[in-house]
């Protein structure tokens, strides 16, 4: 009886805790928006009435901006030199870079610069899932007759990974999106391949 007790309850625990979580954070990323743009809006505009939520939409307004301005080659030229900035900076680097390289996981960029989803054979009988970065044997450094590509096999939990450049009959493709393998890659298997929890229930 116990034992049922525990398995179900933490079934429901386990169902729980990302929607939990979930709604969490995003209560803390309005709150503490709204917090840190308030004082600026009143002391910007202090004719014009404040509202509780227009730091929120401020910010909403300001990050969608954003992403307009780096569309701009001024703007991402400018970017980019921060970017060499914080790079030169011991610490700050491997802060920085790896926050930066998990967010571009997930970045709309990042989809068009992975072509396919694929797993890598090795002769000891492993396979290993990665990305085609580049498809074309005459953009790779190194030039060979062999017909090889580049692939990216990222690390779980986002510490690293590497780029091979492998011959393309040692890769089968697997019919996955590039944000499911991406996740499942990111995750070491936990989060399953699908997308929904009902998915995986059906499999």
């Amino acid at each position: 009886m116990f034992r049922f007790f525990t398995r179900q309850f933490l079934t429901g625990l386990i169902t729980i805790l990302p929607l939990t979580l979930t709604a969490y954070l995003f209560y803390w990323f309005m709150v503490s928006t709204e917090k840190a743009l308030r004082h600026v809006i009143v002391f910007v505009l202090p004719d014009i009435p404040y509202w509780p939520g227009m730091g929120f939409l401020v910010a909403i307004v300001l990050i969608f901006a954003l992403g307009l301005m780096m569309r701009v080659y001024v703007f991402k030229k400018l970017f980019s030199k921060i970017e060499d900035l914080l790079y030169h900076m011991p610490l700050i680097k491997s802060v920085y870079g790896s926050i930066r390289d998990f967010f571009q996981y997930f970045s709309p960029s990042s989809e068009s610069e992975f072509q396919q989803v694929v797993s890598v054979s090795f002769e000891n009988g492993i396979d290993l899932i990665g990305f085609i970065t580049i498809d074309d044997k005459n953009s790779l450094p190194i030039k060979t007759e062999e017909d090889r590509v580049l692939v990216y096999l990222p690390m779980s939990y986002n510490i690293g990974g590497y780029p091979i450049m492998i011959a393309r009959n040692k890769l089968t493709p697997i019919d996955m999106t590039m944000e499911q393998a991406m996740r499942f890659v990111l995750t070491a298997g936990l989060a399953g391949p699908s997308k929904s929890t009902s998915d995986r229930q059906e499999h």
